[in-house]
């Protein structure tokens, strides 16, 4: 069983299955929709019992707003998961997996100029270890990697700029925009928290990772 966020309605309590909480260190939606999206594939394989709930707490990335590059993107994606474990111990939560979501940029040459890429990230960790994932990446078109790299501007900022719109990051993200709305934020989000989960989940051929819920 998989519980939305926020609960919309009385859940029924299924007493043999295990309560299994998920804080996301955001509380945008399109996050919050990738990680349950992300859940809804591999959950069976994580907890077979497993009731499943996906909650949400702003926190900090400690990184720039739109980071730009793979190192960047990793740190914030650790940072965020950190802070939420700060949290949970302060409160005294019982979140069992912890989520860090980034996206930003992905500066790369070759032989002829500079290629700018979109990325989205996780950092999945169940309080002993932690594992990064990654969608792939679609590139930008120069004159916005311009705006945001030279020009200063954030990613979103700059998107709704030169798309004629507002709030784009809440929406169909940059991700929708560039690909036509063939593959949305969530979706690339959602790609990223399913490769980092996958130490949890398949943990046999990943050896002796953790699956802190069995």
């Amino acid at each position: 069983m998989l519980n939305l966020f926020p609960l919309e309605s009385p859940r029924l309590f299924v007493a043999f299955m295990k309560k299994i909480i998920v804080a996301v260190g955001s509380i945008r939606k399109p996050k919050l929709r990738a990680v349950t999206e992300a859940l809804k594939a591999f959950a069976p394989k994580l907890v077979p019992d497993g009731d499943f709930e996906v909650v949400g707490l702003e926190v900090g990335s400690g990184v720039s707003s739109t980071p730009s590059s793979c190192e960047e993107l990793m740190r914030g994606a650790r940072q965020r998961v950190e802070a939420l474990m700060q949290a949970a111990r302060e409160t005294r939560k019982p979140w069992r997996y912890f989520v860090g979501l980034e996206g930003g940029l992905e500066v790369l040459q070759d032989d002829r100029s500079r290629r700018v890429f979109l990325e989205s990230w996780a950092y999945v960790s169940d309080g002993a270890r932690g594992f990064y994932g990654r969608s792939g990446g679609i590139e930008l078109p120069e004159e916005l990697a311009h705006e945001v790299l030279e020009r200063g501007f954030d990613l979103s900022d700059a998107m709704d700029r030169l798309a004629g719109a507002i709030g784009i990051r809440d929406g169909q993200g940059a991700w929708g925009v560039l690909s036509s709305d063939l593959i949305q934020r969530d979706e690339s989000f959602r790609i990223a928290v399913i490769t980092a989960f996958a130490p949890f989940y398949n943990a046999k051929m990943y050896g002796r990772a953790s699956n802190s819920a069995s």
